[in-house]
């Protein structure tokens, strides 16, 4: 694909609660994944860039981390993550999950629904705090009767932050269209930021670490906590074109290590398998991966490590 004549290029961020579906948005925006999708909230640590193409207009998607209510240094780091890349974006994209917030209020609404609810008031206060509006996409509309979508997006668009309405499904791609046009329309005239087929930027270290978490916290999502994190400690070409690459998976306590583990070493062996298979794929060359489980309870205040994916440690 040739960089057209009268090319634009700019940044979108997509901010949202936890769980509110960017990653999933951001790869169906793209064509291709860049970023990882589980069943856990707050997966996404880091802001990822996605490249996605319209028409003559080159889109850089900011996937942010979930905007929520912070409890520890890292979450502080992923707020703050996600308010930079807002900060510096052409358009910002509140991602809101409509489930859960029509459920919030309701009797049958889960303690998660609630959450997520509190999350989007706080969003719309950091909205008004900073002076930015932002373009309000309703997810999950799969099955919803449309007069109750549109009591929803009159609620929110009354806050006064938002300066028009999408609603769209990102799992299946309903809407999905309209909206990647109205970001290519917005895109200032620019040359293109980055190679016609380039799709992602992450350093290839970091995306192997990133495939092992997801494939980690598919495995085990019930059973571990947010307390793991994926280290690529080598990432080595070897001479037969291939890439030797090597893992540490960071847990915080011992009991911890037979979960990833499993029986007979099962499944460490799984989520390298499911990792390595993936990795291939993306990196189109064979790869050679090692994992090996570590435990250490201060992982996660290592100043190196938050460096390494691109938070403010100080946060």
């Amino acid at each position: 694909m040739t960089t057209p004549a009268n090319p634009r290029a700019g940044f979108a961020a997509i901010i949202g609660a936890p769980n509110a579906g960017k990653s999933t948005l951001t790869n169906r925006l793209v064509g291709a994944k860049v970023s990882i999708v589980t069943q856990k909230v707050q997966t996404t640590r880091f802001p990822v860039r996605g490249v996605a193409i319209e028409g003559d207009a080159q889109i850089v998607l900011v996937d942010t981390p979930g905007i929520f209510q912070p409890r520890r240094k890292l979450d502080r780091a992923m707020i703050r993550a996600a308010w930079g890349g807002a900060e510096d974006a052409e358009v910002i994209v509140h991602l809101v999950d409509s489930v859960a917030e029509l459920a919030a209020p309701m009797r049958e609404g889960s303690p998660a629904d609630r959450k997520a609810a509190i999350d989007v008031e706080s969003i719309i206060t950091g909205l008004k705090a900073n002076g930015k509006q932002a373009m309000l996409a309703l997810n999950k509309i799969d099955g919803m009767r449309r007069d109750t979508l549109l009591g929803l997006s009159q609620r929110l668009f009354e806050t006064g932050v938002y300066s028009e309405v999408f609603m769209i499904s990102a799992a299946d791609g309903a809407g999905v269209d309209d909206l990647k046009s109205r970001l290519a329309a917005l895109m200032p005239e620019s040359p293109w930021l980055y190679p016609a087929e380039q799709t992602a930027d992450l350093p290839a270290r970091l995306l192997a670490a990133e495939i092992t978490r997801e494939k980690l916290y598919l495995r085990v999502h019930e059973e571990l906590p947010y307390s793991a994190a994926v280290e690529t400690t080598k990432f080595e070409e070897r001479k037969d074109g291939g890439v030797r690459i090597e893992q540490n998976i960071y847990v915080e306590r011992e009991s911890q290590r037979p979960i990833i583990l499993g029986k007979g070493g099962q499944t460490v062996k799984w989520i390298g398998q499911k990792a390595r298979e993936e990795l291939c794929e993306l990196l189109d060359r064979p790869v050679h991966l090692f994992l090996h489980v570590v435990v250490d309870d201060k992982w996660a205040d290592k100043r190196e490590f938050y460096g390494d994916v691109g938070l403010d440690y100080d946060a």
